[in-house]
C-alpha cells in the first residue's frame, strides 16, 4: 500500500480493501475492516 499524501482517504480505503481481498460477504468484510480499522476508547464520564 502506498502512502501518497495526493491520494483521497476513498482511494485509499480502496486499495487497502483490495489488499485485504474483500468480497461482498458482510461477515468478511467486518473480520477484514477490524484488521484496518482501531476502535478509540470511549471515555469514562465522571459521576
Amino acid at each position: 500500500m502506498t502512502t501518497d499524501p495526493k491520494r483521497s482517504q476513498l482511494d485509499k480505503f480502496k486499495e487497502a480493501a483490495r489488499a485485504l481481498e474483500t468480497d461482498d460477504d458482510p461477515e468478511r468484510f467486518k473480520d477484514r475492516l477490524a484488521m484496518v480499522v482501531r476502535h478509540k476508547p470511549v471515555p469514562e464520564k465522571p459521576e
